[in-house]
């Protein structure tokens, strides 16, 4: 990690180390949880009141008499009658509590969940673009959904089961200790070797599962593809490669979850082997005991029936684990994401930008991008030395053959990422003590393919402050002299625009990215080569509103098309990472270096 505490990685802990750092996550599951562990206590200690009272029913209210026979009987109907609401009244209360343990704990399960949901999708918008690049898109939106809605599944049933049959077995463990110790000994040590079959079997499921999320995460990013990507799979004709390797990603999937299948059924029946090994000694060895042990036939029924309460959860134990797998599973994945650091990191101690129009400073900048290996050596930096001071209200194009370091530069500014070496400045103020509420109402960029979402032009254009009103757009409009285009659209402002964007062209896309800067009225602009895919008359468009909107304010145009830098007040020159020329159009256009090679092989593209 590059910033902040370093962690460990999440792949490294345990399951129960998992689930401690989720409680940690989770305040408001923890909240309160010693409460609802006491009213699972009460739920489970009514449910071995019923062995006890049936005990005392047989010994205290049923007398042989003298001679053994059916006919010497003497029932104490009103001690047993006694026995039979003491029972009821216990069930009673034991359900009470257990369905408000229950209720509680499903509460909160959805508010911690609630609550890392949102985080999760907060952490991620705020993560580099790196890891976004890095990680891919399938995978974290399979974080947000699938994995959290495993955990979501869990705590339904298996978060249940785990707190009031956990609570159950110490109980009737206490119990079945203070009845007859031997015979406790004897069901609580036959039944110790499903719990290490159980934890044998564990680091193999716990593998499985894991598998078993990865595989979900790179199908899903394959459909994404396929989906996102109809286009241009089906201009290349290449539908059936993909296809191909799409078939190959599900039946990974599918084989990683029967693996995990495979492994959880070979769990389940041995909840009912044990439990039939374990009756079967008590009975034997009881009968041994014998009144003449001081073991009395109530006595022996009771604890029968505490060793059919201690044995239910183990059975039902087979399926929680499996569940509880998928769900740690899922957890650890999910506290993956959590574990990225935040890049760029926000201030602590924030410092405001000052008013009206903001310079920028860039004082011996240097970048590489972490993914492309260690920072220092040479052939890794992206940028090198760059030194610039740009006054405000300066129109500044930067241009550079691909790879140049242009949009990198770019994002630096914008701070998408922090250089490793050098300093950025906002109107005096250095970006990494801006807070990024301030930086982004001053500052906006225009990518070169904005995204749009599938609604009208008005609210892709208004997103970001859908306080502004409907009279202020249509002014917008005007102020930009795009009324022409807007005019022409079927259902003006109210015309949708497709999923990404797709009903309109790529240049009209880029008029509705620049009536949306317009809307969030910035200090300062930067243009990702806002013209490099249109058509001519979209450009005339294109060219007047970003001279309106670029009036008063200090602008940053990154650019093949080099018209734009011929109107630009300067013109910045990049070439491998550094800053070969600065000056203006016509001053580096009379001269013999990189931006007149540059000129001459773009007029010379444009004109044949």
């Amino acid at each position: 990690m590059t910033h902040g505490v370093m962690t460990e990685p999440i792949g490294r802990f345990s399951a129960s180390g998992t689930i401690g750092r989720g409680l940690q996550e989770a305040p408001v599951l923890r909240q309160g949880l010693g409460l609802t562990w006491l009213l699972a206590a009460v739920g489970a200690g009514g449910r071995v009141i019923v062995p006890i009272v049936i005990q005392q029913a047989i010994d205290r209210g049923i007398d042989d008499g003298p001679s053994g026979s059916l006919s010497d009987l003497n029932v104490d109907m009103s001690f047993i009658a006694w026995c039979a609401v003491i029972g009821v009244v216990a069930q009673l209360i034991a359900a009470v509590s257990a369905r408000t343990a229950i209720v509680r704990l499903g509460v909160r399960s959805e508010q911690a969940l609630n609550d890392l949901r949102t985080r999760l999708i907060n952490h991620i918008h705020r993560i580099s673009l790196a890891d976004h690049n890095e990680e891919r898109r399938g995978a974290l939106v399979a974080r947000t959904t699938s994995d959290i809605e495993t955990l979501a599944e869990f705590f339904r049933w298996g978060g249940l089961s785990l707190l009031i049959n956990g609570t159950l077995m110490v109980i009737v463990a206490a119990v079945m200790l203070a009845y007859n110790w031997l015979l406790a000994l004897i069901a609580i040590g036959i039944a110790i070797p499903l719990f290490i079959v159980l934890q044998a079997v564990q680091r193999h499921l716990v593998k499985a599962y894991e598998t078993a999320r990865r595989r979900v995460g790179d199908m899903l990013g394959s459909v994404s593809e396929l989906v996102t990507g109809a286009e241009t799979i089906r201009a290349y004709d290449a539908g059936d490669m993909l296809l191909d390797r799409n078939r190959e990603l599900v039946k990974k999937r599918s084989d990683a979850k029967i693996r995990g299948g495979i492994i959880g059924a070979f769990l389940f029946p041995l909840g009912e082997v044990f439990s039939v090994v374990t009756i079967a000694t008590i009975v034997a060895v009881g009968v041994g005991i014998g009144p003449t042990g001081g073991l009395t036939s109530g006595a022996l029924i009771g604890f029968i029936f505490l060793t059919y309460r201690f044995l239910e959860p183990i059975a039902e134990f087979t399926e929680v684990l499996d569940q509880t797998q998928t769900a740690v599973a899922g957890l650890r994945r999910v506290l993956g994401v959590l574990d990225i650091p935040v890049e760029p990191p926000p201030p602590e101690h924030p410092r405001p930008l000052p008013d009206g129009r903001l310079d920028i400073d860039i004082d011996d900048v240097t970048f590489a991008y972490r993914s492309r290996g260690v920072r220092t050596g040479s052939d890794d930096v992206v940028l090198e030395h760059i030194s610039i001071h740009i006054p405000a209200g300066q129109q500044v194009a930067m241009v550079g053959a691909t790879g140049s370091g242009k949009t990198t530069l770019g994002r630096l500014i914008a701070r998408m990422a922090d250089p490793i070496a050098g300093d950025i400045r906002l109107g005096g103020v250095p970006l990494n003590q801006i807070a990024d509420a301030d930086l982004r109402s001053r500052l906006v960029v225009v990518a070169q393919e904005p995204f749009l979402f599938d609604d009208s032009i008005y609210a892709n254009a208004a997103f970001s402050t859908p306080d502004i009103g409907r009279r202020r757009v249509e002014q917008l409009v005007d102020e930009l002299d795009i009324r022409d285009w807007i005019d022409s659209l079927p259902d003006g402002l109210d015309t949708r625009v497709g999923e990404r964007g797709d009903s309109l062209s790529a240049g009209e896309r880029q008029l509705v990215a620049l009536l949306r800067a317009g809307i969030a009225d910035p200090d300062v602009l930067i243009l990702d080569e806002a013209t490099s895919s249109v058509d001519a008359l979209t450009e005339v468009r294109t060219s007047r509103a970003l001279q309106h909107l670029a009036e008063g304010r200090t602008t940053i145009a990154i650019a093949h098309r080099l018209s734009t830098a011929a109107r630009a007040d300067r013109v910045l020159v990049l070439d491998h990472g550094r800053l070969v020329e600065d000056g203006h159009h016509d001053e580096l256009l009379a001269g013999d270096g990189p931006y007149r090679r540059l000129y001459d092989a773009w007029l010379a593209a444009t004109t044949t």
